[in-house]
């Protein structure tokens, strides 16, 4: 199960179920894909396929979406 937190211009934001206890957030993209922490801060942890300023864009939306990705972290695997 991976459930989607939001979408932005062809990127989806969103969790894969039971991975690792880290908050984080994965991207994909039909020109690649990426995996954020969101904790301690929002950094990069891998990217494949992505530029430069596809990762800035992703990085920017992350932190206007901060809050509610941490929220829907904690009601997913909540109820998993």
């Amino acid at each position: 199960m991976s459930p989607t937190v939001f979408r932005y211009k062809g990127y989806r934001f969103f969790f894969f179920s039971r991975e690792e206890e880290r908050i984080h957030i994965h991207v994909i993209h039909a020109e690649g894909e990426a995996k954020i922490w969101i904790e301690p801060d929002i950094k990069l942890n891998k990217s494949i396929g992505l530029n430069s300023k596809q990762i800035k864009e992703i990085l920017e939306q992350v932190e206007l979406h901060k809050q509610e990705i941490i929220q829907n972290w904690n009601d997913h695997f909540r109820e998993t």
